[in-house]
């Protein structure tokens, strides 16, 4: 009897990357399908007007916003929060300020709101001790 050498079968230490592969293209392409619709802010029917845009060098506005239906938010950042009255409203851009004074404000208002709701705004602001307030418009 003969004895043929066996060969001794190991097991394959390599991890099988495809399936995790796949599982990273689906979230990608969820993560790319989902982003529009977290970064939605308020829509506003901007006014037209010749204006003088931002420096790119300033930090990001705070954007103090009154709708057609004059209700109000303000975003900072990426999220846009709905506030109850200006009461509320200036209380967070103060807040805001008091972490860093020389961040810009600005007032977005729909061009349907009645012109007093931007004017409230405005001096709400002011009285708040907001040093300047710049006004959101769409070229012409």
């Amino acid at each position: 009897m003969q004895m043929r050498a066996r060969r001794k079968s190991r097991a394959v230490a390599e991890i099988n990357v495809v399936p995790y592969i796949d599982v990273m293209l689906v979230l990608l392409v969820i993560f790319i399908a989902t982003a529009p619709v977290v970064m939605q802010g308020v829509s506003v029917d901007l006014p037209k007007a010749e204006a003088e845009a931002m420096n790119e060098d300033q930090r990001t506005p705070i954007i103090a916003t009154v709708d057609k239906v004059g209700q109000y938010f303000v975003s900072m950042d990426t999220t846009s929060v709905k506030v109850p009255d200006l009461n509320a409203l200036t209380q967070l851009v103060a807040n805001e300020l008091a972490k860093d004074p020389t961040r810009p404000v600005v007032v977005q208002g729909d061009a349907k709101v009645p012109y007093d709701y931007v004017i409230q705004l405005m001096n709400a602001l002011k009285n708040s001790g907001v040093q300047s307030v710049g006004l959101v418009t769409d070229p012409v």
